[in-house]
């Protein structure tokens, strides 16, 4: 890493909002209605109690090893082997998830836009995009996105209002008729998508005014939770019942303003949306798996890895899952991975670190 290269906090505060909202407006409504019915759209806010701790959790250990990522402070906190120990796991988790997102691109592609075409072109296409971006560095990142965001969100907002006219708001009745319960389950599934605020472990020591770190992951979250209630409340609106039945419910819903309204053939609207957040995301992670692994193993750069690493990822892609049932079975318990690794282990070692602290204190 050059010692110039930093984000600023608004930088910083797009990649949080677009990594954790592009893939989770997709995938994820659908389960949500599954588990919630139509109170899935409540089951927003309880699932953002994840991201909160998550927050807290990784700032707190920010602000007590300044201008550290998690792979370094973990070594200082619990010792140098199982240290590295840990990072592996990191590493091997951020290397698998980028071949779920890849997976992921491919099949939604295919399903609403090139069904013939071979879901390698695909897949290979946005991963040597995403490699090129992280070459340039997470600032380069950084400014691609700050123009990629506002372009998704004045996209997807005027969908937002042609669904309104298609929107019944009787889908949303009775109200917590089966008590709090099925709510609690709906947020089940969002909460892992919410606690990817995991990645300001990797991201805080390029921020340019760390000060702002607390200020900013805030803004970013409010910014996506009252999204994704506007998505879950109009699809629900929209589809009803069978939203639940959907892979891709919001993608759902705006084919259905094309056959309803005076637009034709806007599933492409979806997978551009898509594609652009994707783009980032997988930039972002690509980043923080070749960064980890250089502080591993002692490389110099990070940049010298990005070839290798990316081909590993094209080849993790082709077999992490056998069939779309696969992968969609990985979407509903993604939460219990996404917890341990997310915010068990980071608040572990916050725990950990806090038990010391206090144990020297005591001593001196």
């Amino acid at each position: 890493m050059k010692d110039t290269e930093k984000i600023t906090g608004t930088q910083l505060g797009l990649i949080l909002y677009i990594y954790v909202l592009s893939t989770l407006i997709l995938s994820v409504p659908g389960v949500m209605v599954k588990l919630a019915k139509q109170d899935a759209w409540l089951s927003v806010f309880p699932s953002a109690l994840t991201a909160l701790l998550t927050i807290w959790v990784m700032i707190t250990l920010a602000n007590r090893y300044p201008g550290l990522t998690i792979i370094q402070y973990s070594s200082k906190i619990i010792g140098k082997w199982p240290g590295k120990c840990l990072g592996v796991y990191f590493s091997y988790y951020w290397f698998s998830f980028i071949g779920v997102l890849l997976y992921g691109h491919a099949g939604y592609v295919n399903t609403f836009l090139l069904p013939k075409t071979p879901i390698w072109v695909g897949t290979l296409a946005i991963l040597i995009l995403s490699a090129l971006a992280v070459f340039a560095g997470i600032e380069v990142i950084g400014r691609c996105n700050e123009f990629l965001t506002p372009l998704i969100i004045a996209i997807l907002i005027p969908l937002l209002i042609l669904a309104i006219g298609d929107s019944d708001p009787g889908q949303l009745k009775p109200v917590l008729a089966e008590g709090i319960v099925p709510v609690l389950k709906g947020a089940f599934v969002p909460s892992g998508f919410m606690s990817q605020f995991f990645l300001l472990g990797w991201l805080l020591p390029f921020l340019n005014q760390p000060k702002k770190a607390l200020k900013i992951s805030l803004i970013s979250l409010l910014g996506i939770v009252l999204f994704l209630f506007v998505i879950d409340l109009l699809t629900i609106m929209v589809l009803g019942p069978i939203t639940g039945k959907l892979n891709y419910a919001f993608s759902g819903v705006i084919q259905y303003i094309g056959i309803q309204g005076s637009f034709e053939r806007l599933e492409a609207i979806p997978v551009t949306i898509w594609v652009m957040g994707l783009f980032v995301k997988l930039s972002v992670t690509l980043f923080m798996l070749c960064y980890s692994l250089s502080q591993l193993f002692g490389i110099r750069s990070y940049r010298n890895i990005i070839a290798p690493v990316t081909l590993l990822s094209m080849v993790v892609s082709v077999w992490i899952f056998k069939n779309s049932a696969e992968y969609q079975s990985y979407i509903n318990i993604y939460s219990f991975n996404a917890f341990f690794t997310q915010n068990l282990l980071p608040l572990a070692l916050l725990l950990i670190d806090t038990l010391k602290r206090g144990v020297n204190k005591s001593l001196l």
